[in-house]
């Protein structure tokens, strides 16, 4: 890895619930690998950064919007690589810059604020040709790092816990790169259990054939996908208040568009007995810690 993932640690968690129901449950904390570059953001960004590094493209362009983990991550990691970036960002640029994007710029990527309809054009080949005629030869990153080499990227989350006997592995779902990655690497005796904080994400078979270039289906993959709160980066009191619960019980930080979605339906799920006895759970701790910046202030406690 271009980054220390050794700070990477593995946390279970402890409740009346967990020991009734006979299962455990673990969170394995990939945000403590960097401050920014954190969470599942630095692997799918791996096998770009190298191709970069390696070749004579040392432009990295991407795109995000205006609290994107995504923009930010690629920023930082740029700054480091000492790689030049730019970021494409979704709608008009506004008055007052969201706290993402005045750390972007702060790591030096140059921004470019485009209007919705013509963000929804960035995987057309004439859109991106004319992002190469205007910023020259550049390595173009797709949102999200949507791409194989982006769900590649995120495989290598799996070295991490490949000696241990976890039966299921959840994991929050935005473009399902991360998820195509897990797939990927898991055992064939491990569940993996997918939480899309997306409204009406019935599942993510088409993107998962694209990610990883497999036409079978993954017998192994359950998709619980009744914890979005509304939908992508919505949120309740409920949520809120759960990710201060889990700071007060377990001092442990959630962000509220993907980790807190995910652990509270893990935890819900093991109420309702989706996980049989004996069930061994891994929670991936994705990161994104910094987009809780954009919630009012003292909304949590940590």
């Amino acid at each position: 890895m271009l980054f220390d993932t050794s700070k990477a640690n593995i946390e279970e968690l402890h409740n009346d619930l967990f020991t009734e129901k006979q299962v455990s449950v673990s969170v394995l904390r990939l945000d403590k690998i960097h401050p920014v570059v954190s969470g599942n953001k630095l692997f799918k960004l791996h096998y770009f950064l190298e191709e970069a590094i390696n070749s004579k493209l040392k432009t990295i362009l991407t795109f995000g919007g205006a609290y994107s983990n995504h923009l930010s991550a690629t920023a930082y990691a740029c700054k480091l690589l000492q790689l030049k970036s730019i970021g494409i960002v979704r709608g008009e640029k506004p008055e007052q810059l969201s706290h993402t994007l005045q750390q972007c710029l702060q790591d030096g990527m140059q921004l470019q604020f485009i209007s919705r309809q013509q963000f929804a054009q960035k995987d057309d080949p004439v859109f991106i040709n004319n992002l190469k005629a205007a910023y020259g030869e550049c390595m173009i990153i797709p949102e999200g790092g949507y791409h194989p080499l982006g769900a590649k990227g995120a495989a290598l989350i799996m070295d991490l816990v490949k000696d241990n006997n976890y039966t299921h592995i959840c994991t929050a779902t935005g473009t399902a790169t991360t998820l195509a990655g897990i797939l990927m690497e898991a055992k064939a005796a491990q569940t993996v259990v997918s939480f899309p904080v997306l409204k009406g994400i019935a599942d993510n078979k088409n993107s998962i054939k694209q990610l990883t270039g497999k036409e079978g289906e993954f017998e192994n993959l359950l998709v619980l996908n009744n914890y979005h709160f509304g939908g992508y980066a919505k949120k309740t009191n409920l949520l809120i208040q759960f990710m201060n619960q889990c700071w007060q019980q377990y001092q442990l930080p959630l962000d509220f568009v993907y980790t807190a979605k995910m652990l509270f339906g893990t935890i819900d799920a093991v109420k309702n007995d989706t996980f049989t006895k004996g069930s061994k759970i891994l929670c991936l701790h994705t990161g994104g810690l910094q987009g809780n910046k954009s919630l009012p202030l003292n909304s949590l406690l940590f």
